[in-house]
């Protein structure tokens, strides 16, 4: 500060100095005389400017709190595992991609891709999901088979409602299988991992939707709709999750120029959901059984449902013809899980917050980015961890659950002064042990300040060493919950303490 201080008046005497100073002379020394007064007053401006700069986010991002991270690394902790119970490998991508990467993937969705300024020579934007990386990953490496995993940020320009768990910036668990096996054994499996995840979270009740972009084509093809509109028709249909089909029909008539007979034989088929016995029915529709590409999709979900009934969670599918997944790059059996809420739990919990997992079938995608246009099928599935960290945070604040922040196991104390060497000492001998353990940064603090903090945070066993112990070559043992103190000895303290933690 003094040394700042002495530029502020050597700063204001020069400037003072050049103000005095009689206009003796023009021109170059003027200007020069100019510029000084402006480098001078440059020099004050900080000192009197205060920023207006508002402390805040952007938009549709936010923060993770310490309490928040312990419940997110739980959630993404579980989900690994699955992952990794199902042979998969992990994975990672850059954050962003080349823009032609990305471009003609998404349908209307590619207006959502952030881009990035270009920095020399490259347009890039961020990526919009994991599977056109994966796909991008696969074609460039020449790779034919992979089953991976991958948890990373994607980042979408949309209109972010946070209370439904809606960000712009947001993490994907994405678990894919890539490689030409027989029909429907992979997709099983990922309907299977979807219903291990949400039961393994035990968020509620959950239904997964199930459907076929072949058997929509099939539909749109039967019922009228021209070739050109299927893609933007299949969007249409994919908000009927949100909206009413009378809000569906409109944007379809009025916005895309759909007949509106043509609109209403769509609405007749799209309203309907079944197990099983919905699949047969519809192999037997007059209209629907004339067309290959219905039958191509009928007669894969018939035996999807073969083998959902073997892994026992067939009761947990519907066959709903009104899932559309409005991205592109799906070519078969699509699904998406969402929860079900009872009565009760719509009065305790009214949020809201859309699927929960969703995913697809995608053969063509790694074709798009190979030269010679080599095809690698692929299907995979994306846990929505954003949408259920909300719901976990929502019933943690309904039953006022408090979490600890960390997994200290033991903290080193002492009721003495100057004994700060040997709770070094000791808190190294515990690091090395590999347990985990914590003391206050003080020389001297009070033992009641201690104890307190232990309480405060959930540590389990605080261990004092005072004059006493070091004489007698023992350790204060000490339970936090019951205040139960016990003298171990020295030598002994690290397999009393892994004892205790292991039998706790």
């Amino acid at each position: 500060m003094p040394q700042l201080g002495l530029l502020h008046r050597r700063a204001w005497a020069a400037l003072l100095g050049q103000l005095r100073r009689p206009p003796r002379a023009v021109g170059l020394r003027t200007a020069h005389s100019h510029s000084q007064v402006a480098v001078l007053t440059s020099q004050l401006k900080p000192h009197q400017e205060k920023s207006n700069v508002i402390i805040k986010t952007p938009k549709g991002t936010r923060d993770l709190s310490p309490q928040q991270m312990v419940v997110r690394e739980k959630i993404l902790d579980m989900v690994v595992s699955c992952f990794k119970r199902h042979g998969a490998k992990g994975l990672d991508t850059p954050a962003f991609e080349l823009k032609e990467m990305l471009t003609e993937k998404y349908g209307e969705d590619s207006g959502l891709i952030y881009d990035l300024k270009d920095q020399g020579g490259e347009l890039l934007s961020l990526r919009y999901d994991l599977t056109v990386p994966f796909a991008r990953y696969l074609a460039m490496n020449k790779l034919k088979k992979m089953k991976r995993y991958h948890i990373g940020k994607v980042w979408r320009r949309e209109s972010p409602t946070i209370v439904q768990g809606r960000y712009r910036e947001f993490c994907q668990c994405d678990f894919d299988i890539a490689g030409q096996f027989d029909p429907m054994i992979p997709d099983a499996e990922c309907l299977k991992i979807i219903c291990e995840i949400l039961s393994g979270l035990q968020l509620g009740d959950f239904l997964i939707k199930v459907n076929d972009r072949r058997i929509l084509d099939g539909l749109f093809a039967v019922c009228g709709v021209p070739e050109s509109k299927f893609h933007a028709i299949c969007s249409s249909i994919d908000k009927l999750d949100k909206m009413s089909w009378k809000d569906v029909r409109h944007e379809m008539v009025a916005k895309k120029g759909l007949a509106p007979e043509v609109a209403d034989q769509i609405g007749d088929y799209v309203q309907c959901h079944g197990g099983l016995s919905l699949v047969e029915q519809m192999l037997q529709d007059p209209r629907l059984s004339q067309n290959k590409q219905v039958l191509e999709g009928l007669g894969d979900l018939k035996l999807l449902f073969e083998y959902l009934t073997l892994f026992g969670i067939a009761e947990k599918i519907s066959f709903d013809l009104s899932l559309a997944r409005g991205l592109d790059y799906y070519t078969g059996v699509i699904y998406e899980a969402v929860l079900l809420q009872t009565s009760a739990q719509a009065e305790q919990e009214p949020l809201n917050v859309g699927s929960v997992a969703a995913g697809g079938r995608y053969d063509g995608l790694v074709g798009m980015f190979d030269p010679k246009g080599h095809k690698v099928p692929c299907v995979g599935l994306s846990i929505g961890v954003e949408r259920i960290f909300s719901i976990v945070e929502q019933r943690m604040k309904t039953f006022g659950e408090k979490i600890r922040t960390t997994e200290t196991q033991v903290f080193v104390a002492t009721p003495q002064k100057n004994f700060l060497q040997e709770r070094l000492k000791l808190i190294a001998e515990l690091w090395d042990s590999g347990i985990k353990a914590e003391l206050l940064y003080k020389n001297n603090p009070k033992l009641l300040t201690q104890l307190h903090y232990c309480e405060n945070m959930g540590i389990p066993l605080v261990v004092i060493i005072g004059e006493q112990e070091l004489k007698e070559g023992i350790i204060k043992l000490r339970t936090v919950a019951s205040r139960e103190e016990v003298a171990v000895k020295r030598e002994n303290l690290v397999t009393e303490i892994q004892k205790r933690l292991s039998d706790s």
